[in-house]
């Protein structure tokens, strides 16, 4: 028989249990692939370290639709998402992508923006302005570590990219049309289809848009 105490201690514990659950992702709600992966994708978040470990396939996020693993929550307003960003291991895919992105919703060929990290070291403001429209890009070139942040000011999305630590340099922004509530999130895409490739993001920081 349980006492009073016991049932207490009980329902505390079940408590940490769910809380621990809910933040099993850190800052975002929800994983799952966008598009077709093959089997093997996943996400963990590390409490003591605050990084993002994403494996991600994929044949890519470009043209019309998007094969990549997702992990994301919903938001409303202006927001942005930062976050330093690094591959784990080499890969003959140079264009293997771990990305910040801002997305109308979960349809491979949704209205979205991103702030691009690829595997040879380009880095590109991604946007489709309309569901399934054509894909393009804003590119610059950023080597070794790269800390990325996308900022969306109602239509307005401009990227910033540089070196961790140091101040970073911005580029468009772009006008991609979205309506709240909007799917904000850490991606990465193999750039094979066949393939997994493994993305660690880490400083992550969802805040309020800067003010302009």
């Amino acid at each position: 028989m349980l006492t009073r105490n016991k049932v207490i201690l009980v329902v505390c514990a079940s408590a940490l249990l769910v809380a621990q659950e809910k933040r099993s992702l850190g800052l975002f709600s929800s994983e799952g692939s966008v598009g077709q992966t093959s089997p093997g994708c996943k996400a963990s978040f590390d409490v003591a370290t605050g990084e993002y470990h994403i494996t991600g396939g994929g044949s890519n996020m470009w043209a019309a639709n998007d094969d990549f693993y997702f992990v994301w929550k919903q938001v409303s307003g202006d927001v942005a998402l930062s976050a330093d960003v690094r591959f784990v291991g080499s890969s003959a895919a140079q264009h293997r992508k771990a990305v910040l992105i801002i997305r109308q919703d979960l349809d491979p060929s949704s209205a979205y923006a991103d702030a691009a990290a690829h595997g040879n070291g380009l880095t590109a403001l991604q946007y489709r302005a309309t569901a399934g429209g054509q894909t393009a890009h804003i590119p610059t070139q950023v080597d070794g570590p790269v800390r990325l942040r996308i900022e969306r000011h109602g239509d307005q999305f401009t990227m910033f990219a540089g070196t961790p630590g140091q101040e970073l340099k911005s580029f468009g922004p772009t006008m991609v049309a979205m309506h709240d509530p909007v799917y904000i999130g850490l991606g990465v895409c193999s750039h094979v289809a066949t393939t997994l490739e493994t993305a660690i993001f880490s400083n992550v920081k969802i805040e309020p848009a800067s003010a302009r």
